[in-house]
């Protein structure tokens, strides 16, 4: 076969993602050697591929989905937010400056199609079929002239638009409606179905109202997934551990030990890969939890400082919130803290920063025997070592350079006491050395906790892309999908009037102040 499909949704967090990685998984077990593709991603959860790129978290999970390498091909836009009114851009893997929004829609955004088009044709010459996810709705009339994610991409390569609704948020009959209605009549072409997604209870009440959807766009709906507890898998955003649901109300298997072990995440601005603490949440017996409160670390175990796009920032929200005095107290007593990444920085001595705040000289927690001066050109990288005697893989993905005068070698940071740091994200997801990691915890939080000794990380993301591909297997129209991937949109299909609005002439960019020229 050779085709694709484009998955959009009526909003943002309609499960875009988890449907896409489905389709991913399905295809795959089917046989059909199929990519994952998203233009452009919004999201401080990244990954960092073979050859040292930069992209979403969520396409490197649909790209394990569909049992492919990931690259920078499958996500050629990232942006990363270090405010609410800029970003940095990520192009092709490499960042290429910081933006406002106004400047990058009005534009720069639109300049970047010939790009994203070109990496979706070298991707569509190499698998049989390609499954693009959208971002946000298509239907975001405002951002439609410089739109390359959504209708723009699927205009462009000519596929198929599946559009996912939410219906636990209820309202998912006027979202299909009105997502539809406001496309232009050339957009709407494209527009092949619906999918609902997130159903509780009993399908036959639910499918008059899919009859008289259909009998009011002319278009059918591909199926209905059932809501599915513990799903949301590498998010782009959003406090959530993601095989064990919201971090707050975590699920988690009996301890093997007489002890559950408590792990507070600092849930710091612009926090980044924050996925770090889903192989602990893995764990039976571990409870994690992000907290914003000093008291909260009261009876936590392990406290986590986690990644983030703004290091100085966290650190005077640490300060803020009396969370830095209460981490100064847990290292005078010899409780355990770990930072990743950002954490780890601010974790030390004294920071210089030119290039993400333009703060200069700050002092941190001194907590480390760590200086970090932040470099304007990024570390990308894919590191393997050792720690407590155990192998380690891992990735990297920050513009600090620390450098380490004293305290014991813990993979390229350092330990002193019980406080713990490094730059290398997705260290935790290495089993023996997490196993390790957690019992010099629980000895020095004095838990009896022992960890479980076969869990396996991989295995259970495995079981739930598995789980991802049986619910499009069980509860899609998969003869009608294939179709619709292999032949694309049904001809025929009506206009919704009223349509988009006339266009608008596009703003004009407004000088920004970037790091480095786009």
């Amino acid at each position: 076969m050779s085709g694709g499909l484009l998955v959009a949704g009526t909003t943002s967090d309609a499960g875009k993602s988890v449907v896409t990685a489905g389709i991913c998984r399905w295809l795959t077990r089917k046989g059909v050697s199929v990519a994952p593709f998203k233009a452009q991603n919004m999201s401080l959860n990244s990954f960092v591929t073979h050859e040292g790129a930069e992209i979403g978290r969520a396409q490197a999970m649909q790209a394990q989905a569909a049992r492919v390498e990931p690259s920078a091909l499958m996500n050629p836009v990232l942006l990363k937010p270090g405010s609410d009114r800029s970003s940095q851009v990520v192009l092709m893997g490499k960042p290429v400056g910081e933006m406002s929004a106004r400047g990058y829609h009005g534009g720069r955004q639109a300049a970047l199609l010939e790009t994203v088009v070109g990496c979706l044709e070298e991707l569509r010459g190499t698998y049989d079929a390609v499954i693009c996810e959208g971002a946000g709705s298509p239907a975001e009339i405002n951002l439609r002239r410089t739109d390359i994610v959504n209708m723009g991409i699927a205009r462009a390569a000519r596929f198929p638009v599946l559009v996912v609704g939410d219906i636990d948020r209820g309202g998912v009959f006027a979202s299909f409606f009105g997502t539809t209605a406001l496309l232009s009549a050339e957009d709407q072409e494209l527009v092949a179905g619906y999918l609902v997604n997130k159903f509780r209870g009993d399908v036959s009440l639910l499918e008059p109202g899919l009859d008289m959807l259909h009998g009011l766009t002319g278009r059918r709906t591909y199926g209905v997934l059932p809501f599915q507890h513990g799903l949301g898998i590498d998010e782009e955003d959003g406090l959530r551990v993601s095989l064990r649901g919201a971090v707050r109300e975590s699920v988690v298997a009996p301890p093997v030990g007489d002890d559950v072990l408590r792990v507070a995440v600092c849930a710091v601005p612009l926090m980044s890969n924050f996925t770090d603490v889903d192989a602990l949440a893995a764990e039976p017996g571990v409870v994690v939890r992000f907290v914003d409160r000093a008291e909260e670390l009261v009876d936590a175990d392990l406290v986590v400082v986690p990644g983030t796009r703004g290091t100085v920032r966290a650190l005077e929200w640490l300060r803020e919130r009396g969370l830095a005095a209460a981490l100064a107290r847990r290292a005078a007593e010899g409780r355990p803290v770990l930072g990743i990444c950002g954490g780890f920085q601010v974790l030390g001595e004294h920071i210089e920063d030119e290039v993400e705040s333009r703060a200069g000289s700050v002092d941190g927690l001194g907590l480390l025997p760590v200086r970090v001066r932040f470099a304007r050109e990024k570390t990308l990288a894919r590191p393997v070592g050792e720690a407590l005697g155990e192998r380690v893989e891992g990735y990297e993905i920050h513009h600090g350079v620390a450098q380490v005068s004293g305290g014991e070698a813990f993979l390229d940071g350092c330990r002193v006491g019980e406080v713990w740091g490094t730059h290398w994200h997705g260290s935790l997801e290495s089993d023996a050395f997490r196993r390790r990691f957690l019992t010099e915890v629980a000895r020095a939080a004095g838990r009896r906790f022992v960890p479980a000794p076969d869990t396996s990380f991989g295995a259970l993301r495995e079981e739930q892309l598995d789980l991802l591909g049986d619910l499009i297997e069980e509860h899609a129209d998969t003869d009608a999908l294939l179709a619709l991937i292999e032949k694309g949109t049904p001809t025929g299909l009506p206009f919704i009037p009223p349509g988009a609005p006339a266009p608008t002439p596009a703003p004009s960019a407004a000088p920004e102040r970037t790091k480095e020229a786009l």
